[in-house]
């Protein structure tokens, strides 16, 4: 009987000890609620023990969260509709004000930064989207950081994912770097032009003070042609023979004047 009853007792004790036996993890802490009031100390790591049908022990984790937020459709300041989707990276640090202060923290995060990205959509321009997103990155974490403060949460960092553009401003920017790229293209060329020019002036000026200079450099072109496999035969023309044959010419004719009729013809002296 008496074995009996040590049994019972035994029994009931260990019913009691797992009813009221919890486990929390590593990284969860513990929120422990006497009578709904939250109580002050909190459950760490591994085996705690509550008084059972009188607290109520709520977990919370502590680890990082990945919270993806959906593409939000906008128009940025410069009026161009686009499409953008990032993710934040929050973790609870006051598990007591995640609880207690808001309903869901989880949901509540999503709404907060879903306003905040189409909020930061429509201050910003389409170039800084591209472009300046680290800039844009601190922006969007300060607006979500500053109600997630009070919630006990903490902001470790917020990022755009993609930026989604229609396809006829794909197509714009695309003729507007194809524009931009032959414009250098251009330059470069025309800049190229004006220092051959440049050089070869100067080579101008160099070989008009020695004649000898012009006569290695044709020497050095006959060279090169012969060494071409063809049946082209290039003879240069010096170009001083050139001109003393046109100052000849000139000089002839203004020594010879036409014959009017009835005159007869001067002679050349000599």
């Amino acid at each position: 009987m008496i074995l009996d009853i040590v049994i019972g007792v035994l029994g009931l004790a260990a019913l009691g000890l797992a009813s009221s036996a919890r486990v929390v993890k590593q990284f969860e802490q513990g929120l422990v609620f006497r009578f709904g009031r939250v109580q002050e100390a909190l459950r760490g790591p591994g085996l705690t023990l509550i008084v059972p049908g009188v607290d109520r022990l709520k977990k919370v984790n502590l680890q990082i969260v990945t919270l993806p937020i959906p593409a939000q459709d906008g128009i940025t300041r410069d009026n161009v509709t686009v499409r953008v989707d990032a993710v934040v990276y929050f973790k609870v640090v006051d598990p007591v004000r995640a609880v207690v202060n808001v309903e869901d923290y989880r949901f509540a995060m999503l709404q907060v930064a879903q306003t905040s990205l189409r909020s930061i959509i429509g201050k910003s321009e389409l170039d800084d989207l591209l472009s300046n997103r680290e800039r844009l990155n601190q922006g969007l974490e300060l607006m979500i950081d500053n109600p997630a403060v009070s919630w006990g949460i903490d902001i470790d960092r917020v990022e755009i994912k993609d930026v989604a553009l229609p396809e006829s401003m794909k197509r714009s920017m695309s003729r507007q770097a194809e524009a931009e790229r032959e414009r250098r293209a251009r330059i470069i060329t025309a800049d190229g032009e004006l220092q051959a020019s440049m050089k070869l002036s100067e080579a101008a000026a160099r070989m008009a003070d020695t004649p000898a200079a012009l006569q290695l450099r044709l020497l050095q072109t006959i060279v090169e042609v012969a060494a071409e496999k063809n049946s082209t035969v290039v003879l240069p023309f010096p170009v001083e023979l050139l001109r003393f044959l046109e100052r000849a010419s000139a000089h002839i004719t203004q020594q010879v004047k036409p014959v009017e009729p009835g005159e007869q013809p001067e002679q050349l002296p000599g």
